[in-house]
C-alpha cells in the first residue's frame, strides 16, 4: 500500500471489499489444469489391492446360497466378503438406516451388491466375482408408481408407512378447501418428471489402509466426509476417533456422492481382514446402478385465483418413485412440497406426498434436491392459468412475488428476495414483449422462475451443534492455515474459504493453505450438500478470521500506540486508518501478537438461525436465506420431426453477493446445462419387470446429456442485494439457477407450436404426439392423464402467520373455526 493514502482513502479501503466480488482464479486451478491433483484413482499405496464387487443379476429375491469357494481358490485372490461379515445396517438418514454393505438375505435391484473380492488386481478380483455362485428365490418385483401404490406384498421394507408406501405426509396450511370455494378459477393439472441421474465425470472411488494400531484411514470420493465418517464407525463397529476419512478432491458430484456408499465401507473392512490397502474405483455401469439421482415423480396441482390474478388456495400432491432404499427419500418427498410458496403469494396451501418403493436403483438427491419436479409442474401451470386470465405470464409473475422480510403460509421466514429485479432483467434482455406470442410457427420463447434454500435449517442427525467449523492457525511467517471439514466437489469451496479469511486478514487469498475435508485434521462440516457450504463455512471463516484479526490488532496497536479499532488491514499490512505510513506488515503483526499472548489461532463457527415452522415435518424447507431466479428460453421446434431445438437462455439470478462472480456465473451456466438436458433428453429408464427392470443405457454413450451441439447460447445475470443473513451478503448458487429451466422450455414450445408437453423430457415423440392430437382436435397435450387414486392420511391443519397460527399444529376442527383466510390480519 503506498504510505501516502490519504485518510479519507484508507477509510474508503476499509469499508471495501478487496476480495470478496472479484473474479479470481480457484486456488487448486493451477492443480486442476496440470493434472497434478490426485483423485481418489489415483492413490497407489504399497501392497494395495483391487476390489471388486458381484452385483446381483435379479431386481428381487431372496439369497438361498453363496458358495464363494471357487474364486478364494483363484491364484492372486487375497479375500472374499460376503454380507454375513458386515451385519450392521447403515443409511444417511437415521430413520432410513435400511442398506447393508453386502446383502445379507435379499436383494432389492438389479446391481445390488452380494459379495466382495479382494485380488492383486483387478482383473483377477473381477475373474474371481465370476466363480461365485449366488442361488437366488426370486420374488415378486414393483416397477413403477402405480404398482407399487397397489401391491403392497410383498413389501420391499418392512418400516415402510404402509406396503410399499414409504412414508406419507399431508399438510394443509390454512384450510385449502374454504379458500378454494373462493376463487373465481380453479384450475388442475397433472405433471410427470422423469428420473435422471448426476453424470459426474469421475466415477466413485475409494481406498482404505489399516495402521498396525488398529486405526483406518479411508481416502473416497465423497460429498460427506462426516456421514462416511459416521457410517463406517457404525458397521465396523469401531470407535469414531480411530477412524479417519478423507475426502478426495472430487470429480464432480452434484448429489451423486452425498450418501455412505457400501464400497466404502467394504474396502474398509477387506483392508481390516487382509492387512494391505484396498482400492475400488466403480465402473460407469455400476455409478448407473448406485444412482441416488432425481426421483421420477408424478404430480397433481390445483390452483385457485380470482378475476384480477391473485392466488387464493394451491393443493399440490406428489408421488416418487424412490427406488429400492431409503436414502435421502424422505427429504426430497418433503422437498417437493416445501418451496411452492416462497416465490409467489399463497395465502392457503396444502401438500401431500409420498414416496413408494420399487425394485429399481434407489433414487436420492439430485442437484435441486426434490424442487425441480414440483417447479417445473408449477411454473407449466401458471403459464395456463396465465393465459386463461388473459394475462402476460411475465408480468403476472411479477404482480405476485412473495415479499421480502416475509414468513410464508408454510412457516418459511423470507429474507431478502430479488425475483422482481431477475423478472425485469431476463425480460428486458431477451425481447420477451416483443416475441411472447409473437414469432412465427415453430419458434417461441418460455419464461419461469424459481427459488432455492442456502443450505438446510437443520443437520441430518438433529442436534444443537454447529453446521459448520473452521479453524486458523497463524504462524509467523506470515501464512494462514484455514482447516474446515467441508469438501469442494468442483463448486469452488475451497477456494471461498481462502476469499473470506484473505479478505477479513488483508491478505491474499494465495496466502492461505487451506485444509479440508479429513475429519482427523478438520472440524466438522456436514458436507456439500443444499447449496449449505458458502453461507455456512463462510460464517464460520469470517467470525474465525475476525477473531485471529482481534488478536493481531491487539498486540499491533500496543506496538504503534493507536487504538485497535482504528488499524486497517489490507495488503500484507496492518496500519492506521488515519495515517496509511503508520504500520506493520501482516507477518510482523502476526510476531507481535504471538509475543504477546503465544500461539496464535482461532475458531469460529454456525448454526443457522430458528426456523418459525413448529409442526412435524417443518424441518424440510427452512433455510438461512432463499436464492430466486428467472429464465427466458427461445425454442425452436421441427414440426416435422418433433425435436425441439434451444438456441438460448437469458438467465438471472439472485445471489445476494457472488463471492467470486467468475465462479458463480460458471455455477449458474452448469446449471443451464443440466437443466437443459433433464429438459430435453436425460432420462433413468428400466425394461420392465417380466425383463428384470436392467436399464435401458447404463453408459455414456448411450444416456442423453447434451453435448457442446446441444448446449444453448446462455446469457447470464448475477443480481446482487446483499442478504443481511449471509456472509459478505452472499446466497447459493449452485442449484437453483437450474430450477427454472425445464419450464421454461416446456412453456417456449408452447409458444412455438401450441402444444403442452406436460412431462419431462421433452422428447421428440411427445412433441410429434401432442401436435398430431392438434391436428386431429384432441386436447395438444403430452402428459400423464391421471394421479393415483392414493388415499393420503388426513392432513394435519396449521394456522398460518396471517391467521395468527404459532407454527404448530392446529386441531381438526372445521376450518371457519379456527380463522379463515378471510380473518387474516
Amino acid at each position: 500500500m503506498p504510505n501516502d493514502l490519504t485518510a479519507a482513502q484508507a477509510e474508503q479501503q476499509k469499508r471495501a471489499y478487496r476480495v470478496i466480488g472479484t473474479p479470481r482464479q480457484k486456488v487448486d486451478a493451477a492443480a486442476k489444469v496440470t493434472g497434478a491433483l490426485r483423485f481418489a484413482d489415483d492413490l497407489v499405496l504399497p501392497r494395495m489391492l483391487h476390489c471388486t464387487l458381484l452385483r446381483a443379476s435379479l431386481p428381487h429375491a431372496r439369497i438361498v446360497r453363496i458358495d464363494t469357494t471357487r474364486a478364494a481358490a483363484l491364484a492372486g485372490v487375497v479375500a472374499v466378503l460376503t454380507g454375513e461379515a458386515l451385519p450392521i445396517p447403515f443409511g444417511i438418514l437415521p430413520i432410513t438406516q435400511d442398506e447393508h454393505a453386502l446383502c445379507i438375505d435379499r436383494v432389492r435391484f438389479v446391481g445390488d451388491p452380494v459379495a466382495a473380492v479382494a485380488a492383486v488386481d483387478e482383473d483377477t478380483a473381477r475373474a474371481a466375482c465370476d466363480l461365485i455362485d449366488v442361488e437366488y428365490e426370486a420374488l415378486p418385483s414393483i416397477g413403477s408408481i402405480d404398482q407399487a401404490l397397489t401391491t403392497p406384498e410383498p413389501q420391499i421394507h418392512d418400516y415402510a408407512d404402509e406396503g410399499n408406501v414409504h412414508k406419507h405426509v399431508a399438510l394443509d396450511f390454512g384450510g385449502v378447501d374454504e379458500a378454494m370455494r373462493t376463487a373465481d378459477l380453479v384450475r388442475e393439472d397433472v405433471f410427470f418428471y422423469e428420473g435422471n441421474t448426476h453424470l459426474a465425470m469421475e466415477q466413485h472411488a475409494a481406498m482404505a489402509e489399516w495402521s498396525t494400531d488398529g486405526r483406518l484411514t479411508l481416502w473416497t470420493s465423497t460429498q460427506t466426509p462426516h456421514y462416511v465418517h459416521r457410517a463406517v464407525s457404525k458397521v465396523l463397529q469401531m470407535p469414531p476417533a480411530h477412524v479417519r476419512v478423507i475426502a478426495t478432491p472430487n470429480g464432480g458430484g452434484f448429489g451423486g456422492k452425498s450418501d455412505p456408499f457400501n464400497h466404502e465401507i467394504v474396502v474398509a473392512e477387506l483392508a481390516r481382514r487382509t492387512g494391505r490397502p484396498v482400492k475400488i474405483c466403480l465402473t460407469r455401469e455400476e455409478v448407473f446402478y448406485c444412482h441416488r439421482g432425481r426421483h421420477p415423480t408424478l404430480m397433481r396441482i390445483k390452483t385457485g385465483v380470482t378475476r384480477d390474478g391473485r392466488i387464493v388456495a394451491m393443493d399440490f400432491s406428489s408421488v416418487l418413485d424412490g427406488g429400492a432404499y431409503g436414502s435421502y427419500g424422505v427429504a426430497s418427498m418433503y422437498y417437493t412440497g416445501a418451496l411452492q410458496t416462497v416465490t409467489y403469494q399463497v395465502p392457503t396451501y396444502r401438500f401431500r406426498g409420498a414416496r413408494v418403493f420399487t425394485n429399481k436403483p434407489p433414487c436420492g438427491p439430485k442437484r435441486g434436491h426434490g424442487t425441480p419436479q414440483p417447479r417445473f409442474a408449477l411454473e407449466c401451470h401458471l403459464d395456463k392459468i396465465a393465459e386463461q386470465l388473459g394475462e402476460d405470464p411475465a408480468a403476472w409473475r411479477m404482480r405476485m412475488l412473495q415479499p421480502p422480510q416475509s414468513i410464508t403460509a408454510n412457516w418459511l421466514r423470507i429474507g431478502s428476495m430479488g425475483l422482481g429485479p431477475c423478472i425485469e432483467t431476463v425480460v428486458r434482455a431477451s425481447g420477451w414483449d416483443a416475441k411472447f406470442r409473437q414469432l412465427p410457427f415453430g419458434r417461441g420463447v418460455g419464461i419461469a422462475c424459481s427459488s432455492y434454500i442456502s443450505g438446510a435449517g437443520l443437520p441430518i442427525y438433529w442436534n444443537s451443534m454447529p453446521h459448520s467449523s473452521v479453524q486458523l492457525k497463524l504462524d509467523r511467517s506470515g501464512g494462514v492455515a484455514a482447516f474446515c471439514g467441508s469438501t469442494d466437489i468442483g463448486q469452488g469451496s475451497d477456494s471461498v474459504l481462502a476469499y473470506c479469511v484473505a479478505e477479513v486478514l488483508g491478505i491474499e487469498p494465495v496466502d492461505i493453505r487451506v485444509v479440508t475435508g479429513d475429519t482427523d485434521l478438520t472440524p466438522v462440516d456436514l458436507g456439500s450438500y443444499s447449496s449449505r457450504v458458502t453461507m455456512m463455512m463462510g460464517h464460520a471463516a469470517i467470525q474465525a478470521a475476525e477473531r485471529a484479526r482481534a488478536l493481531l490488532a491487539r498486540a499491533a496497536g500496543e506496538r504503534l500506540g493507536i487504538p485497535a479499532d482504528r488499524l486497517v488491514f489490507a495488503d500484507r499490512r496492518v496500519f492506521d486508518a488515519e495515517d496509511a505510513g503508520r504500520g506493520v506488515s501482516f507477518a510482523e503483526a502476526v510476531q507481535l501478537a504471538e509475543t504477546r499472548d503465544g500461539a496464535i489461532g482461532a475458531v469460529g463457527s454456525y448454526t443457522p438461525p430458528r426456523s418459525p415452522g413448529r409442526y412435524k415435518g417443518a424441518g424440510v424447507g427452512p433455510s438461512p436465506a432463499y436464492s430466486y431466479s428467472c429464465a427466458v428460453a427461445e425454442v425452436e421446434v421441427e414440426p416435422e420431426t418433433g425435436i425441439v431445438r434451444v438456441p438460448k437462455v437469458w438467465i438471472a439470478h439472485d445471489i445476494g453477493q457472488a463471492i467470486n462472480p467468475l465462479l458463480a456465473i460458471g455455477q449458474v451456466e452448469g446449471s443451464v446445462y443440466m437443466g437443459l438436458g433433464e429438459a430435453l433428453m436425460e432420462e433413468m429408464t428400466y425394461r420392465d419387470a417380466e425383463r428384470r427392470l436392467v436399464h435401458h443405457h447404463p453408459s455414456m454413450l448411450e444416456y442423453k446429456s447434451p453435448t457442446t451441439f446441444e448446449m444453448c447460447d446462455v446469457e447470464s445475470y448475477l443480481i446482487e442485494a446483499a442478504e443481511p443473513g449471509g456472509p459478505f451478503g452472499a446466497k447459493e448458487v449452485g442449484q437453483g439457477p437450474l430450477l427454472p429451466i425445464p419450464p421454461a422450455v416446456a412453456n417456449a414450445v408452447y409458444d412455438a407450436v401450441g402444444v403442452r408437453i406436460d412431462e419431462v423430457p421433452c422428447a421428440p415423440h411427445a412433441v410429434l404426439r401432442a401436435l398430431r392430437d392438434k391436428t386431429r382436435g384432441k386436447e395438444p397435450r403430452y402428459g400423464p392423464s391421471s394421479f393415483p387414486d392414493y388415499a393420503f392420511p388426513e392432513p394435519t391443519l396449521i394456522r398460518t402467520p396471517a391467521q395468527g397460527g404459532d407454527g404448530r399444529e392446529a386441531d381438526h376442527r372445521p376450518h371457519s373455526e379456527v380463522g379463515g383466510p378471510g380473518r387474516a390480519g
